[in-house]
């Protein structure tokens, strides 16, 4: 039946479905309008992606002012920090398909069932990675190239940010869990709460405010563990809680290592898919450190900027991810599709608008962070060149995340490596030293590999071979 006439709730203005959607809904997303389901699910999941957009832009900026030295810290124990957000992610993209394939199915006791073997599996994983993040701290930021006043300085900082990994890991995972059953408004409740605290904590601890100690970059670290791990604590008791969609209960605490070892089969591969474009980053880091902190300094500010862009863009994406679980789960391929094309739509207007004014407003975005003039430059590269890459990436990001949601997590990470390694890090190295760009390759490549990527899984989502797969 054609979406406009599938329709069991009545449809609302656009006002009062972004106030609903705030509220919290318990509308069925398999049902009605596909653009208001869109609109629904997408409000929250952005407003979440928003404050932690806004989070990464205010820790540079309180962490600029200590320097060069400092935000290169930053910089590369992000790109660390990248094996827990895969990790993370890739339990999120299995967490997700399956929650909203078994509500789709109306079975939500396989859902609770589901999503406490995913917490599961976070806990012991980030275990493992504390132990080996607070041992090997030193160790790992000279592997990325760091200068040796970046590890005496920030090497307490990796500490904490890797020994705490658990507040990221299990606040990624069980947001995930909220959004795959469309209880997009508790995550972004999570999220805004955990994200509030690292905001208030940080400038305190970073320069010792009033009672706080002065910790310098070490304290933007520790405001980040404690604000993660009280989002984490609190959105893990809702899923105890009575009327959620995903209620856990003490028969689901068991463990269940057939579901598990489902869960770990679809998650490796999602893993997989996002290591490769995380690694990519590390890659491109390692590149630039090449030419000194000065350029990873304006890079960071850079990408922290973009990120600000590309969260909330990835909230659009999840929400569409959503829908195509939902929709599979209740026998409506049709709907999914249609809702990918339209989030895409609606992503690009919002993406392509945001480049906009990065291109036109570069300087004066960076000069908020830093006034070091040669740090500046660099970030107005970065940012310039990248948002370039924005309308196409738009399409790419909601396209991806569409086969994650419907259990696909294969095409994408074959999609993945081809562009981000194969093509993307020998690209930067090409355009950086052979051709002589310097750091203006590398951000070069990063807009053209946007590009390719977006084309690539277009062509390849329309072939709708996505719509069988079984989760």
């Amino acid at each position: 039946m054609h979406d406009s006439v599938e329709t069991l709730a009545p449809p609302l203005s656009a006002w009062a479905a972004i106030r609903e959607a705030v509220r919290g809904s318990q509308r069925d997303y398999t049902q009605g309008s596909v653009g208001q389901a869109i609109l629904m699910l997408s409000v929250p999941m952005v407003l979440e992606m928003l404050m932690e957009s806004i989070f990464a832009v205010v820790d540079v900026f309180f962490v600029g002012k200590l320097g060069a030295e400092a935000v290169a810290t930053v910089g590369l124990t992000e790109s660390l920090l990248t094996l827990i957000y895969t990790l993370a992610i890739g339990l999120s993209i299995g967490a997700t398909a399956m929650v909203a394939r078994r509500i789709g199915e109306q079975n939500p006791d396989g859902a609770a069932r589901a999503a406490m073997q995913a917490v599961m599996l976070g806990l012991l994983v980030s275990v493992i990675i504390s132990i080996c993040g607070v041992l090997l701290a030193p160790k790992l930021l000279e592997l990325m190239g760091a200068s040796p006043a970046v590890i005496s300085i920030g090497s307490r900082y990796t500490r904490v940010m890797l020994g705490g990994n658990a507040s990221v890991l299990l606040l990624f995972l069980i947001n995930a869990i909220f959004r795959g059953a469309g209880d997009a408004a508790i995550a972004m409740r999570v999220l805004w709460l955990a994200n509030a605290i690292n905001i208030l904590l940080g400038p305190c601890l970073i320069f010792g405010v009033g009672p706080f100690p002065k910790l310098g970059v070490v304290g933007a670290a520790v405001a980040t563990t404690i604000g993660r791990s009280t989002g984490a604590l609190y959105a893990f008791s809702r899923l105890w809680r009575e009327g959620s969609r995903v209620h856990i209960k003490r028969e689901h605490l068991m463990p269940d290592f057939a579901l598990m070892w489902r869960l770990v089969k679809l998650s490796a591969s999602g893993a997989f898919q996002v290591f490769i474009g995380m690694a990519s980053w590390i890659g491109l880091m390692r590149i630039l450190s090449s030419f000194g902190s000065d350029v990873i300094a304006g890079y960071t500010i850079g990408i922290r900027l973009i990120i600000f862009a590309l969260l909330p863009s990835l909230g659009m994406s999840n929400a569409a991810a959503v829908m195509v679980g939902q929709a599979l789960g209740a026998g409506k391929p049709e709907r999914a599709e249609h809702a990918v094309w339209r989030a895409g739509f609606y992503n690009m207007l919002f993406l392509g608008s945001v480049g906009v004014v990065f291109v036109l407003f570069a300087g004066q975005l960076i000069r908020l962070f830093i006034s070091d003039p040669n740090v500046i430059p660099y970030g107005v590269d970065t940012l310039r060149i990248v948002a370039c890459g924005f309308l196409f990436y738009a399409y790419g990001m909601v396209i991806t995340q569409s086969f994650n949601g419907a259990g696909d997590t294969f095409t994408p990470t074959v999609i993945n490596l081809f562009v981000f390694w194969l093509w993307e890090i020998p690209l930067a190295y090409v355009l950086a030293f052979l051709l002589g760009l310097g750091p203006r390759g590398v951000f070069l490549a990063i807009t053209i590999s946007f590009s390719v990527l977006a084309v690539i899984s277009a062509l390849i989502f329309r072939r709708g071979r996505w719509k069988n797969r079984k989760v």
